[in-house]
């Protein structure tokens, strides 16, 4: 049995202050991924640091000009805020689909952010070969079963997949991730937030040790308001992404595309933004054909393994699918 030790953090600075000088301590907040890592054996800290106490950290703020959402808010609640609901369903949908009731309503904002991969060598320690898990081992999946797995943004020492639904809303929409640590607040765009793995496909974040989440914070933007998130799955009950879009146009006067916002999930290694995408949209009328003509440049440069090609089409059909269902 792993002993672990158990702190209730009173503020803010204490828990960073005890992050930084125990390296092998964790924060817990809804604990719907930690605790899911501890029983497989994935992660075993020396203490876990409670934040779910702190507060002023569960907040969700709607000004004219952005949303700002506490890192220990609840996915639930994020999700059924009415602001959030109106002025950008494409979060709110993110949130909805991204896990059961029962979850939603324990998970945070920020733990969602700091999810884990659902590969299966990196979740099953029987499985020796996890460049994620223990660096220079090797990747099982790249000869092995990976189907699941990413198609956009891998390396050569890991094609693990993003699971996560909320973030791919949020690079579609420029959301900006704040952060304090030892050396002050600081924030992040949430597209840099997510490292592609590269040659270190451990580092998954760009968090200095003892940093934390503190907010997150999405832009408003006609867009925003005009948005959808799609998520298609093997199964219509809860299950993780085989692709999602999360997609967003302003539409001028003139019926043309004035904005256009679309990310994908599922498919990439990270939220996987796409701006060739993007800018096949601009300032051509906003009708199906023009729809599924630009989503056919979704997934460029995609690198399909032996038994996940057919993501590269699904992400194009998802990405087609979820503009054509936006209110015009």
């Amino acid at each position: 049995m792993h002993a672990i030790d158990y702190l209730r953090a009173d503020t803010l600075e204490t828990a960073i202050e005890t992050l930084r000088d125990d390296p092998s301590s964790a924060p817990l907040g809804g604990g719907t991924t930690l605790i899911d890592l501890m029983k497989c054996g994935v992660a075993q800290p020396s203490r876990l640091i409670d934040l779910t106490h702190l507060p002023g950290l569960n907040t969700i703020v709607a000004s004219e000009s952005a949303l700002l959402v506490g890192a220990l808010a609840r996915m639930s609640d994020v999700q059924a805020h009415p602001e959030v609901q109106q002025r950008w369903p494409a979060v709110s949908e993110a949130l909805l689909r991204g896990a059961s009731q029962q979850l939603r309503n324990m998970a945070t904002i920020g733990g969602n952010l700091m999810q884990r991969t659902r590969c299966g060598y990196f979740r099953d320690p029987t499985f020796s070969e996890c460049n994620k898990r223990s660096p220079g081992s090797g990747c099982a999946a790249l000869n092995g079963e990976n189907r699941g797995h990413a198609v956009l943004g891998t390396s050569d020492h890991c094609i693990a997949t993003y699971p996560g639904d909320l973030a791919v809303a949020l690079v579609a929409f420029d959301a900006m991730v704040h952060i304090l640590g030892p050396d002050g607040p600081r924030t992040v765009p949430i597209d840099d937030f997510f490292l592609l793995p590269g040659d270190t496909p451990e580092q998954e974040h760009p968090l200095s040790q003892g940093e934390l989440i503190t907010a997150v914070e999405v832009p408003a933007s006609p867009a925003a308001r005009r948005s959808r998130y799609l998520k298609v799955r093997d199964r219509v009950s809860y299950e993780f992404a085989a692709a999602s879009a999360a997609v967003g146009l302003e539409i001028a006067d003139d019926g043309t595309v004035a904005d256009a916002r679309v990310a994908l999930g599922g498919v990439a290694a990270k939220p996987w933004r796409e701006p060739a995408v993007e800018a096949a949209l601009l300032g051509r009328p906003a009708v199906p054909e023009l729809f599924r003509e630009a989503a056919a440049l979704a997934a460029s440069g995609a690198r399909p393994w032996q038994h996940n090609a057919y993501k590269v089409e699904l992400a194009r059909r998802t990405a087609a699918r979820a503009l054509m269902t936006l209110p015009l």
